[in-house]
């Protein structure tokens, strides 16, 4: 009787392991479904730049405004009949030090 007992044991462990540990097991899902996660918040990164440059294309091959304004903020272009006017904020007055005491 314990054999039988024992036998049984054992092949219900037997067939626990492929449910637990094996190639479709629950922790092979869990490790699926946790990397799905995350490719699918890069996904939707990556298809929120995909959206901003294609606006930006559109925009490049549609209009002239983009192009002055990024010719204006990276390579400081201006037209004809205008001025560039910069303006620097105010200096700070040099910091003094204190004299420092002692003897000398």
């Amino acid at each position: 009787m314990r054999i039988v007992i024992y036998s049984m044991l054992l092949l219900l462990l037997a067939i626990q392991y492929p449910l637990w540990l094996g190639k479709g097991g629950w922790l092979k899902v869990y490790e699926m479904e946790r990397q799905l996660e995350l490719q699918q918040a890069k996904n939707s990164l990556l298809s929120l730049r995909n959206a901003k440059l294609t606006g930006d294309v559109k925009d490049l091959k549609d209009g002239t405004r983009a192009i002055e304004e990024r010719a204006r903020v990276e390579h400081g272009m201006i037209k004809d009949g205008e001025f560039f006017v910069q303006i620097l904020p105010p200096a700070k007055p040099p910091e003094t030090s204190p004299k420092q005491t002692g003897p000398q």
